[in-house]
């Protein structure tokens, strides 16, 4: 039996893909979530030092998750 994907579907090297850079992405997800609610500040007295924390942290997190999505990918990198 054969199984044909649709087209534009993505492939399991795709999804593979996917899942292998997901702690970036998510964490890119959350500077995208800060980056909001600090617009949403904007209408009640601006961005609290909470708001300001909220997205440097979401930056560290994406800072981090680039180097060791950058680490796990580096095939001459000593392990």
């Amino acid at each position: 039996m054969s199984f044909h994907l649709h087209p534009g579907e993505p492939t399991a090297a795709d999804l593979a893909a996917i899942e292998h850079e997901w702690p970036l992405i998510a964490a890119e997800l959350d500077v995208l979530d800060a980056q909001i609610s600090m617009i949403y500040a904007e209408d009640h007295g601006g961005p609290t030092a909470l708001d300001w924390r909220r997205l440097r942290r979401a930056e560290a997190r994406v800072t981090r998750a680039a180097a060791d999505l950058t680490a796990r990918s580096d095939p001459y990198r000593a392990a």
